[in-house]
């Protein structure tokens, strides 16, 4: 009998650290992932994942909300997709005394994301916001954004609530960053640099093994 080869979609929302900033060897850790599931794919006879870094620099969960469904409808693919979820390094930063994106808000966006991904997919991802490096925790920077580790813990504990209470995967790149993140994030302690978004690949690459 003929294998018709299946063709998945992998599908990553998120903001400047899904599409890759700052990093102008390898492109981020998504770009990574793409073109190792690419060589994968070239090298032997499994199914396809063509994957789409879907990350906007500075967006929160709001705008998210504003282009996600017509992003899924525009990439869905018959033979299944994969969701990747991954925000709140904008929506946690304080801007004018006020938290951008607040925490109930940030807990009610995620979980309308949540909703729209299942209208494509079952396979859905949380993704853990980074910690921040010591020189800009608590300090104001020159885009007038004040980040804190602190919060950093709070969002990260409601994603993992959600993906607890959804039955979803949550990817903890929060743990593989936080004992090395002085050496692991770029000079504006927020990105990371190239050797931080390898291991955030490094990370990932298990899940995406699963589908290749």
């Amino acid at each position: 009998m003929l294998y018709m080869k299946k063709i998945r979609y992998g599908l990553f929302f998120g903001d400047s650290i899904t599409y890759g900033e700052y990093d102008g060897v390898f492109g981020g850790w998504v770009d990574l992932l793409k073109r190792y599931a690419l060589q994968k794919f070239h090298e032997g006879n499994g199914d396809e994942l063509i994957l789409f870094n879907l990350g906007i620099g500075g967006e929160t969960t709001e705008e998210l909300l504003k282009r996600m469904p017509h992003e899924l409808k525009a990439r869905n693919s018959a033979d299944g997709n994969i969701i990747f979820i991954g925000y709140g390094a904008n929506d946690l930063a304080v801007k004018d005394s006020q938290q951008i994106v607040s925490r109930e808000d940030f807990r009610r966006n995620i979980q309308t994301a949540v909703q729209h991904a299942r209208e494509f997919s079952s396979e859905i991802y949380l993704v853990s916001i980074l910690p921040f490096a010591e020189k800009v925790n608590g300090i104001v920077v020159p885009s007038g954004k004040m980040r804190t580790n602190e919060d950093v813990i709070i969002y990260n504990r409601i994603l993992q609530d959600i993906a607890g209470k959804e039955a979803l995967k949550y990817i903890d790149f929060y743990a593989a960053f936080v004992d090395d993140k002085e050496i692991l994030l770029s000079a504006d302690g927020v990105h990371p640099n190239e050797k931080g978004y390898g291991i955030m690949a490094e990370t990932a690459r298990p899940i995406i093994e699963k589908y290749l």
